[in-house]
């Protein structure tokens, strides 16, 4: 049975809807200060919606876009990292249809633009 939109995830939906351990979620916890499920007794961990929003974002920074636990940080602190995964993608059109990822180049460009002023070119 699914849970309802909005629903608060466990450590273990959490980790099992992602394909990771829960212990990297438990890590991430220590290294991301932004991420703070609730806990209550037994220290079960339950993560608010925008807690999984969050450890989603981490989970690509980290394991998609390959960047370290630090550039992570720094990319969640300067608000640089909003991956494509986390955004619906706008639909173009084509011949009446809606076309997923049609501007994908624009968007990119402008990703590239964004990073390329974050370090300094």
């Amino acid at each position: 049975m699914e849970k309802a939109e909005g629903a608060f995830l466990t450590i273990s939906e959490l980790a099992g809807e992602l394909g990771l351990p829960q212990h990297i979620l438990r890590y991430w916890e220590t290294r991301f200060t932004q991420l703070r499920p609730l806990q209550r007794s037994g220290n079960r961990r339950y993560y608010r919606p925008a807690d999984v929003v969050l450890v989603r974002r981490i989970n690509h920074l980290l394991n998609v876009e390959g960047f370290t636990v630090r550039g992570a940080q720094k990319a969640l602190a300067d608000g640089v990292a909003t991956p494509l995964a986390m955004e619906p993608a706008p639909a173009s059109a084509v011949n009446g249809e809606a076309v997923p990822g049609a501007d994908l180049l624009p968007r990119l460009e402008a990703i590239r633009a964004t990073l390329a002023r974050a370090i300094g070119e």
